[in-house]
């Protein structure tokens, strides 16, 4: 399970909704450490952030204090910098296992965190990211989940073949003690019209030799089109409590111009994200 947690919190409503409702429970599912961290946006505030760092260390170590014992340490820390690089390399240095992040409506990106910040962490972040789905405004927020203890109990996890999705099985591995029920996916969209049965077939018997690597309950689901079309739809229809997917490393103008398969299940998918790094 993940040992470490990093939550960073720029103590917006949603921040501090999710964090109290669904991280210390994640937090203590692992039975390790919570990290709290802020990060002063020098690019916003410029010289003052200096002069706010010992107001928000005040501030996360009061609320640091609150959400600790039974079990749970809690460690809290102020910086000043560019928010995505700062989370990313804190993550690095403290041998964070998961970094959690809420997300608000349609547009996730433009939310919690100021400009396009949880999507640059999404990409610069070098460890897994789980991107929690809120609905609301103005201090009303509500998650499109159901229980945060449950969110692990029903994984969707896409699967490429690739060397990517080693990396997806061994994060899901980390938490099959809380698995009742798995489902591995793969979309057929390549290779020729005349290939596709084929190609349908050999998926089949590569998911099911995936699926020998857990001991719990799973199925293998094939499909022929968009990946990401695939993901979303299979994730309503069989109300799956978690989506797991492999970020590759690609060039931020490619995913801006061309967008990626998780990049369009971050932002469209109704249920949790675990986004797992590859590169």
């Amino acid at each position: 399970m993940f040992r470490r947690i990093l939550y960073p919190t720029d103590f917006s409503d949603v921040s501090l909704q999710a964090l109290r409702e669904c991280v210390v429970e994640l937090a203590r599912l692992g039975a390790g450490e919570l990290h709290l961290l802020h990060v002063i946006d020098i690019t916003v505030v410029d010289f003052e952030a200096f002069e706010l760092e010992e107001v928000y260390k005040q501030r996360i170590e009061e609320l640091g204090e609150k959400l600790g014992g039974d079990g749970l340490t809690v460690k809290t820390e102020v910086r000043v910098g560019i928010p995505f690089t700062e989370i990313a390399e804190y993550a690095q240095e403290k041998k964070i296992d998961l970094i959690v992040i809420p997300s608000v409506g349609e547009n996730i990106w433009r939310r919690m965190f100021m400009g396009s910040t949880a999507s640059n962490l999404a990409r610069a972040a070098k460890k897994p990211v789980l991107i929690l789905k809120y609905v609301g405004e103005g201090g009303n927020y509500r998650p499109t989940f159901g229980e945060c203890g449950e969110i692990f109990k029903k994984p969707l996890v896409a699967i490429d073949f690739s060397k990517c999705s080693l990396r997806v099985v061994q994060a899901v591995k980390g938490f099959e003690e809380f698995i009742d029920e798995l489902l591995l996916l793969h979309s057929v969209d390549y290779g020729r019209v005349k290939d596709i049965e084929n190609n349908i077939e050999i998926a089949k018997r590569n998911l099911e030799k995936t699926l020998k690597a857990f001991k719990v309950k799973g199925e293998a689901e094939v499909f022929v089109g968009t990946a990401s079309s695939a993901i979303l739809g299979t994730a309503i229809a069989r109300k799956a409590s978690l989506v797991v997917i492999g970020k590759k490393g690609r060039s931020f103008l490619k995913d801006l111009i061309l967008g990626s398969t998780a990049e369009r299940v971050m932002r469209d998918a109704r249920v949790p994200v675990l986004l797992v790094p590859c590169g």
